[in-house]
């Protein structure tokens, strides 16, 4: 059972042995998520790509668009990966994206709006491992998403594994999850941050609401609440601003 991270480094670290232990399992659609605010993807990226380092040139690097993989190449000149961009959506220039050799695919930061070329591109990747890193599929901000874009959308992120979860709900709760384990509600009570809450699936905002309110330790599951001292993670409003800065 996986402890709330400390740092930006910890959470990273977890996170790169989740997506390992998940890709052991059999899993081929893992998701990534870090939800701070104001947080940069491209430090985050650089220190999560050691995962794939036994790939090599296998892996696959895709942007949501083509300012931003140009930047990331040439940042990243020497990596030993292609760097790409997720396109237009035409078939054809799909087609030509995903190559036989290619064992593993990146997909960092990509949005609502190139869902619909994401499903194009996995129906190519077909049963080879892929992973989301920072995806923004549930702005509502984005324009132009309707409902038969948000059906789509939904019907692609049902086929996605989260692997690591890590929100932040206000200065004093998290909402977290590690595979293999549960989603886990962490609540600061009397100087502690303790584990409230274990589920199965992901909660809606009302089921976190109802279990912040009762603000006791209580598990959906029969594992035993868990705390950690203040010592140890001292502060979420001093950790969002790490990682935020």
């Amino acid at each position: 059972m996986s402890e709330l991270p400390n740092s930006l480094e910890d959470a990273i670290a977890q996170s790169r042995v989740a997506v390992q232990t998940a890709l052991a399992d059999g899993c081929t659609r893992l998701q990534v998520e870090f939800l701070f605010p104001e947080l940069k993807y491209m430090p985050v990226a650089e220190q999560f790509l050691p995962v794939f380092t036994d790939y090599d040139s296998r892996l696959k690097i895709f942007f949501a668009d083509a300012g931003a993989a140009a930047l990331a190449r040439r940042d990243w000149a020497d990596a030993p990966f292609q760097i790409l961009d997720i396109g237009t959506g035409r078939a054809a220039s799909l087609q030509t994206k995903i190559q036989p050799e290619d064992e593993i695919f990146l997909f960092i930061a990509p949005t609502a709006v190139e869902v619909p070329q994401l499903e194009k591109l996995c129906e190519v990747i077909g049963d080879r491992p892929l992973v989301l890193l920072n995806p923004r599929l549930e702005d509502s901000g984005v324009v132009g998403i309707g409902y038969a874009a948000r059906k789509t959308r939904e019907r692609f992120t049902n086929t996605i594994e989260p692997c690591y979860y890590l929100r932040p709900i206000d200065d004093q709760s998290a909402l977290y999850r590690c595979y293999p384990g549960q989603w886990e509600v962490w609540l600061e009570t009397g100087g502690e941050y303790q584990r409230i809450a274990e589920l199965p699936t992901k909660p809606s905002g009302d089921d976190l609401d109802l279990i912040l309110l009762k603000g006791q330790p209580q598990t959906i599951t029969d594992a035993t609440p868990t705390t950690i001292k203040p010592s140890v993670f001292k502060s979420l409003q001093r950790f969002l601003k790490a990682l935020s800065s």
